[in-house]
């Protein structure tokens, strides 16, 4: 029995083995193929324990519905989407939960140009399609073919920058026991920095802390690491290694807007005038940024698969969300985390400042985070916030945004669950903290 609930919004997740198994995996092999029209997947997997299993499951459900399956065996996401995009595959998936616990797994499906599929552009079809098991028949069975794209991958992601700029700086680097352990390594064997190791081996059991850097108390080891041997910076990556966050080389965190103002400032040097598009809760300071470096800003919804569209319609360079996804133009506007990293590098290379004086003049404001709240009424209750608010700027891009000119706040309704999820940005920190509890009462009414 396939459960339909492992279809989310943007990709496929679920507990192994009881919410999605094997033949749930075979069954969503076939219904690729079917709704893709696909004659060839590219098929990576992570280092889950169960991603072997369900990848085989997957293969045997391409090649038994007539395509063939590219075997790409242990990768990155990123890699899965570079390899479609520059092989021309018709269709990718990756087995990989990101940065779930150890007993989740799941998949994330692309089309040709490494096109994500999300819920309304495919998730769906497949999703009916491996519940009802109603295949059309196969005029041949398809052939498994294996190919290693490290390299080329390798090549890729170093395309993006002058390597002889690059300094011998000294990171710190948390894989989380995830697949940067695999891809950082060669990517490094290219550059003149020493790296300080963390958590390498891969092991989908995640024995020293989850891979979700997002959460504080994931990155403590890495803020240890870089005071301990005084590394000029630190990066963590998530466990698909798609996502990443820095600290600085004095252990402070920096959030993902900021490095999107990082990435955006070296960028609009080498293509001067060029769009960058931002989510509609990063930093006013990012935006600001763009514009001053002679860029164009567009604000857009958070979510890859409206980012990604947009990013086409505009054909702009790249976009940069405060989750730690960032996507490029030149890479199929797909994310990579690693891609972000070495432009920051060179970034710090180039203008021989630590990296904390580099974000000093940009990260001027102080945010909420993102504090997360259930409610029943969603409609109800951000109606009569906005009813509150009537004297300020409002937009409803994505959910509601209240704006003054010292300070403002997104609400914006989870895609998955009843929740409300509250930014908020003001110019010092006592407005930030009177505001945000302000915003707070008003929620729980």
């Amino acid at each position: 029995m396939v459960n339909p609930a492992i279809f989310k919004a943007y990709d496929i997740r679920g507990i192994y083995p009881s919410e999605l198994d094997e033949d749930t995996a075979y069954r969503i092999g076939r219904g690729m193929v079917t709704f893709l029209q696909a004659n060839q997947v590219a098929i990576g997997h992570d280092m889950r324990i169960s991603s072997p299993q369900l990848a085989q499951a997957v293969m045997r459900g391409i090649t038994d519905q007539g395509a063939d399956a590219i075997d790409l065996g242990l990768t990155t996401t990123d890699e899965l989407y570079f390899a479609v995009g520059k092989f021309g595959y018709p269709a990718g998936v990756m087995i990989t939960a990101s940065h779930n616990p150890a007993q989740y797994n799941g998949m994330k499906i692309c089309r040709e140009q490494a096109i994500a599929l999300s819920a309304d552009s495919g998730l769906q079809q497949i999703r009916d399609l491996a519940i009802s098991g109603d295949f059309p028949p196969a005029g041949r069975k398809g052939a498994i073919i294996k190919r290693d794209i490290t390299d080329d991958y390798v090549k890729h992601v170093l395309s993006f920058i002058d390597r002889t700029k690059i300094r011998p700086l000294k990171i710190a680097i948390d894989a989380g026991n995830g697949m940067a352990g695999i891809i950082v390594p060669k990517v490094f064997a290219h550059l003149p920095c020493e790296i300080v190791p963390l958590y390498f081996e891969l092991d989908g059991r995640f024995p020293n802390h989850p891979a979700n850097p997002m959460e504080p108390q994931n990155i403590v080891d890495l803020q240890q690491a870089v005071r301990e041997h005084h590394a000029d910076l630190g990066v963590a990556f998530d466990g698909d290694a798609d996502r990443m966050f820095l600290v600085d080389e004095r252990a402070q965190a920096i959030g993902g807007d900021i490095v999107t103002a990082l990435v955006s400032l070296n960028l609009l040097r080498k293509h001067p005038g060029s769009t960058i598009l931002y989510n509609a809760i990063c930093s006013r300071s990012v935006p600001e940024l763009i514009e001053r470096a002679g860029g164009r800003a567009i604000r857009s919804r958070v979510g890859h698969s409206f980012i990604k569209a947009q990013m086409r319609e505009v054909n702009a360079i790249f976009a940069g969300e405060h989750s730690g996804h960032f996507y490029y133009r030149d890479n199929w506007f797909a994310d990579s985390g690693l891609i972000a990293f070495l432009l920051v590098l060179e970034l710090v290379s180039i203008e021989n400042k630590p990296l904390s004086e580099l974000i000093a003049p940009l990260d001027t404001r102080f945010r909420s985070g993102e504090i997360n709240f259930a409610v029943e009424d969603i409609a109800g209750t951000l109606k009569a916030i906005e009813h509150h608010y009537a004297d300020a700027q409002i937009d409803h891009l994505d959910g509601l945004t209240v704006s003054y000119p010292t300070w403002w706040f997104n609400l914006r309704p989870s895609n998955t669950e009843k929740l409300l999820r509250l930014n908020l940005e003001a110019d010092t920190r006592a407005l930030m903290e009177e505001k945000r509890d302000e915003v707070i009462r008003l929620i729980r009414g």
